[in-house]
């Protein structure tokens, strides 16, 4: 007698189809950021003070921009990391990626949204929202895909893999909540702070400070970085 399949067993087991459609939202999602970046009209200009004025003017969606962009990058980094590990998926993965992947397509809205109104406390907590969902659904993909065994580090080594992977994403959230509450006092402390903190994570200044300052570095699987 042959065993019953249900769907729900079967379906988006392939982690290379999540990892093909990531890449491909992130890539789009990250190239509409620059859209928003407008040439100044030479009509409209008549000598390089008023050229340099506007470019000045634009100072606000340059910066945003590359907020928007790191913030892009820090996430795919750490979606890609947390692939990295997972050898197949199921299901409920599958979906908790695609509404990840929802959220990234957002961050070009919120991301011109700030853009425009930089001074105002609601799009700085509108963006930091978009950055908290984010965070969460990769949050919450792993706790999935390491609860369901589907991680390729086991025993202790994998203890220490999930302790820091979850741990990176926390810490990174407090960071950002932390930016959108001066965002509420103080709108461009706010924009400063996310910006500050997505340094940090594209470039890892707080493990340069370390090795400057005689840090020890740890080199095991515990020191992967993740968003």
């Amino acid at each position: 007698m042959s065993k019953k399949i249900e769907y729900n067993q079967v379906a988006g087991q392939r982690i290379q189809r999540t990892e093909a459609l990531s890449d491909g939202v992130f890539a789009i999602a990250m190239t509409l950021l620059v859209l928003d970046l407008k040439v100044p009209v030479s009509d409209a200009l008549h000598s390089d003070k008023e050229l340099l004025q506007a470019l000045a003017a634009m100072g606000p969606k340059i910066l945003t921009y590359f907020i928007g962009f790191m913030t892009m990058g820090i996430f795919w980094v750490g979606q890609s990391s947390q692939l990295a590990f997972i050898e197949k998926s199921e299901r409920r993965l599958t979906w908790v990626s695609i509404f990840f992947l929802a959220f990234v397509s957002l961050v070009p809205f919120t991301t011109a949204f700030l853009s425009e109104h930089i001074n105002s406390w609601v799009a700085i907590v509108l963006y930091w929202l978009n950055i908290l969902v984010l965070g969460t659904l990769l949050y919450i993909h792993w706790v999935c895909a390491y609860g369901s065994g589907f991680v390729t580090v086991t025993g202790e080594e994998g203890a220490h893999l999930n302790k820091a992977i979850l741990r990176r994403i926390v810490t990174a959230q407090l960071l950002y909540a932390s930016g959108a509450v001066a965002g509420v006092i103080y709108p461009l402390a706010g924009v400063g702070f996310i910006f500050l903190i997505q340094l940090n994570y594209a470039l890892g200044l707080t493990m340069l400070i370390r090795k400057l300052f005689g840090g020890k570095h740890n080199d095991n699987i515990t020191s992967t970085p993740h968003s």
